[in-house]
């Protein structure tokens, strides 16, 4: 089973679809709120990410914002 981490922020529209995506397909993920969680937001920035949602896992390229297409991939790797 592939470890899947989600990167959100409070108040994103894309963050909470998401969100919402992954779990109407039962897929398992942990959630970093980069509000929480600050400490996040330099490692992602050096890693080219400016924008959240990023997700994270194993087998795929880390992506951003809310993209079907790449989470579809994660519900054959979950």
């Amino acid at each position: 089973m592939a470890q899947i981490t989600l990167y959100s922020k409070n108040n994103c529209m894309q963050c909470k679809m998401t969100k919402r995506f992954l779990q109407e397909h039962d897929i398992e993920f942990n959630e970093i709120n980069i509000n929480e969680q600050p400490e996040y937001i330099d490692t992602l920035k050096s890693e080219g990410f400016m924008a959240m949602p990023v997700v994270k896992a194993d087998g795929i390229d880390a992506f951003s914002g809310f993209r079907p297409d790449q989470l579809n991939k994660l519900s054959v790797l979950a």
